[in-house]
């Protein structure tokens, strides 16, 4: 899912007296998630911070090398 796609509910949003009860909400609300659905909200983050191009992602490639070096005598 690309971040233009996502609309933001905001009948959602919760004020807490304390950082400790926020951050106990976090948790509970992150533990709720499969993991697939955490990872795709992490890629989401990714996308807000540093942006998305298409065709620059089209094009990276893998490489892989395998170096053989003189086995330890």
């Amino acid at each position: 899912m690309k971040l233009s796609q996502v609309k933001i509910d905001k009948s959602q949003f919760r004020v807490f007296s304390s950082f400790e009860e926020s951050d106990k909400a976090d948790r509970e609300y992150w533990h709720s998630k499969s993991p697939a659905e955490r990872l795709e909200a992490l890629e989401l983050m990714r996308q807000s911070a540093y942006g998305y191009d298409d065709s620059t992602t089209r094009r990276l490639q893998r490489v892989l090398e395998i170096v053989r070096g003189k086995p330890n005598a």
